[in-house]
């Protein structure tokens, strides 16, 4: 294969991820302020705001929209390059526990829902940091 052809090659390769991968920083990206959002209106719940709660119940909805839009920008992006897959499964296992933390926002469960904000938290981030941070070549 000529440098030309091989040049070719890596930039049809690049367009054709180009997409995905823009999608996967900007679910994540938007995924993590939503989990932020969670977090701060939290504290306006904790002192029995009825605004806080309504501004929660509309970010929970928010979160389960990006955590998923991000899985599936994720699974696009790994079935296009076949790169690690652990992206694509924490991006998996944070929209699936989105809706656990739903399920346990009572008050009852409230001692499971505060640490698993902190599980999602971390989760998209780290999706989010690997989908920002430039990714190493791999050799042919």
């Amino acid at each position: 294969m000529t440098e030309t052809s091989r040049q070719h090659a890596d930039d049809i390769e690049v367009s054709r991820t180009r997409g995905p991968a823009t999608a996967l920083r900007v679910a994540s990206a938007l995924a993590v302020l939503a989990i932020l959002w969670q977090g701060g209106t939290a504290g306006g719940i904790l002192m029995r705001s009825r605004e806080s709660f309504e501004f929660h119940e509309a970010g929970a909805i928010a979160v389960h929209v990006l955590t998923g839009l991000a899985a599936i920008a994720a699974f696009v992006l790994w079935r296009e390059t076949r790169g690690p897959i652990w992206p694509l499964v924490v991006a998996v296992v944070v929209f699936a526990c989105s809706f656990v933390q739903a399920a346990l926002g009572d008050e009852e469960t409230m001692w499971a829902h505060v640490p698993g904000a902190l599980v999602l938290m971390l989760g998209a981030a780290a999706v989010l940091v690997w989908a920002v941070v430039p990714q190493r070549a791999v050799p042919r």
